[in-house]
């Protein structure tokens, strides 16, 4: 029996959890009773403006019934990061679960080019894909010691369709690109590695950007909650389906009606498939 199964409960760490869609997975992870060490660089409420901290997130895992960890990662510091997986190698001897969800996103929603935006915006391709890599490196022989692995990168429409400028593009493209890779590495080991696009998400950020618009200009279609995504990775690892979607990016209202997850409040989440894109076919050389 693998050992995630026979050890207790799941341990998974979710990056960039302090806020948005990884304090969402995180949340969703503990309801699931894992226990999930939440990563990010915030301290302080006050450190963000849209508030946040990794010890808030925490507690609402503990709440959840699960048991929160934070730790304070800057995942531009690689050797932050190594002592970050270090520490669960020795408080667990294993690892079920990577979310890689920290990102450097800069607001580029002004008009003109990528040119006429902060260069800042590149940052998104260091922390936010280099620090996915570098997070899934350290995490690799903890996932094989688990004996059923699973790493998620959080993904969006926006690898093929245009969302944000030509930066956070790439991003997500190749965020998508390395977990197909990883999987080629990793198959032999039962571990997996996917990719999960998620759709418009609740989170304090959109709801702030919201807030400034106009009244008529304000999105009504419902959004995703950012639990959903975590639901959806929690029955993902569960799942018999894990080592045959690996390699894959996925979009997560289709995997959660494969898998037969509902939102927070029942409801299933609509794909985008066929209005922002749809993740293309793997070559033959990577299963």
């Amino acid at each position: 029996m693998p050992a995630s199964i026979s050890n207790g409960p799941r341990v998974a760490v979710v990056t960039g959890a302090s806020r948005g869609a990884g304090k969402g997975i995180a949340l969703a992870l503990g309801q699931s009773g894992a226990t999930v060490y939440v990563t990010g660089r915030s301290l302080r409420s006050s450190d963000s403006p849209y508030g946040g901290t990794v010890s808030e997130t925490a507690a609402l895992v503990d709440e959840a019934g699960g048991r929160g960890v934070p730790v304070a990662v800057d995942h531009a510091d690689d050797d932050a990061v190594a002592e970050l997986f270090a520490r669960v190698g020795r408080e667990h001897g294993r690892l079920d679960i990577l979310v890689n969800n920290a990102a450097s996103v800069v607001n580029t929603m002004s008009p003109g080019g990528f040119w006429e935006q902060p260069l800042e915006a590149a940052d998104v391709m260091a922390v936010g894909l280099r620090s996915h890599y570098v997070a899934s490196f350290h995490a690799a022989p903890l996932l094989i010691a688990g004996g059923r692995g699973l790493i998620v990168n959080t993904g969006h429409y926006g690898a093929v369709s245009y969302h944000l400028g030509p930066a956070y593009g790439a991003q997500k493209a190749g965020s998508d690109k390395m977990a197909a890779d990883m999987a080629k590495d990793l198959r032999p080991h039962n571990v997996a590695a996917v990719s999960i696009w998620m759709g418009g998400l609740d989170t304090e950020r959109a709801r702030a950007h919201f807030a400034t618009l106009p009244p008529e200009a304000r999105p009504t279609a419902r959004r995703e909650s950012p639990q959903f995504t975590g639901r959806v990775i929690a029955a993902l690892h569960a799942s018999d389906d894990r080592m045959r979607l690996s390699g894959r990016t996925l979009i997560g209202a289709e995997l959660g009606a494969h898998l037969g997850v509902t939102d927070i409040d029942g409801s299933a989440p609509l794909s985008l498939r066929y209005t922002l894109g749809g993740p293309p076919e793997l070559h033959p050389s990577l299963y």
